[in-house]
Formats: C-alpha cells, sequence, structure tokens
C-alpha cells in the first residue's frame, strides 16, 4: 500500500501536532512569590526550583500598588527601567520564560531598591 503526496503531508501535520501538544503539556505554571504573591519577599522565591524555556510565571499582586517589567540584566542590577521594557500592570500576568536568564523588577518608586525583583534561568 502506498502513500500518496497528500497522505504523507497529513501524517507529517499529525506529528507535529502531537509534538506541539506533548510540548505544551510539558510546560510548568509557577505562581511568583507562592502564596503571598509577588511582593518585597519574593526576591529569594527562585531558589531550588528548575525553570525551562516555556514555563510560565504567573504574577499576582494589587496593579495600584506594583506592575512587572521585563528588563535585562543591566537594568535589573541598577532598578532601571529601559526604553521599549515591557510593563505589566494587570495583576494577574502571565510571562512564558525564554532560555536563559529572564529578569523582572517592579518599578513603582523604591520598590526594586527594597528587593521587589527576580533573577530566573531557565534551561
Amino acid at each position: 500500500m502506498s502513500m500518496g503526496r497528500g497522505s504523507a503531508v497529513a501524517v507529517v501535520l499529525v506529528l507535529f501536532l502531537v509534538a506541539l501538544q506533548y510540548e505544551v503539556a510539558q510546560a510548568a505554571i509557577y505562581n511568583v512569590g507562592g502564596a503571598g504573591g509577588w511582593s518585597f519577599s519574593s526576591g529569594s522565591w527562585p531558589k531550588g526550583k528548575r525553570f525551562r524555556a516555556g514555563d510560565v510565571l504567573v504574577f499576582k499582586y494589587n496593579p495600584s500598588i506594583h506592575n512587572v517589567v521585563a528588563v535585562n540584566r543591566g537594568a535589573y542590577g541598577s532598578c532601571s527601567t529601559p526604553r521599549g521594557a515591557k510593563v505589566y500592570t494587570s495583576g494577574n500576568d502571565r510571562i512564558k520564560l525564554v532560555k536563559g536568564q529572564n529578569f523582572f523588577i517592579c518599578n513603582f518608586p523604591s520598590h526594586c531598591q527594597a528587593g521587589m525583583k527576580i533573577s530566573v534561568s531557565a534551561i
């Protein structure tokens, strides 16, 4: 029994969709800061956890007093917000990790300097 070109394309498509579902199913979801949410005590929260690219961090906080800013290493160290940085303000932000270091701060005045920042390494 031979497969026509259409059948081969269908098989490849099905295999691709199965692989995609497997990848999505493997992504973990983490609530930053645990039960306390994104706060001044979140700085040590990533310690001891293994993150993978594609995992999702959920930042829960009161948006009238906090936010989340995805920054680079330099901005993380200096607690600054670079031009073009993505600022999240919903109070229930879902951010997918990329491979390597991922840096997040709160840029409300003095919050980052007081420790409201995390660095997460994803493999």
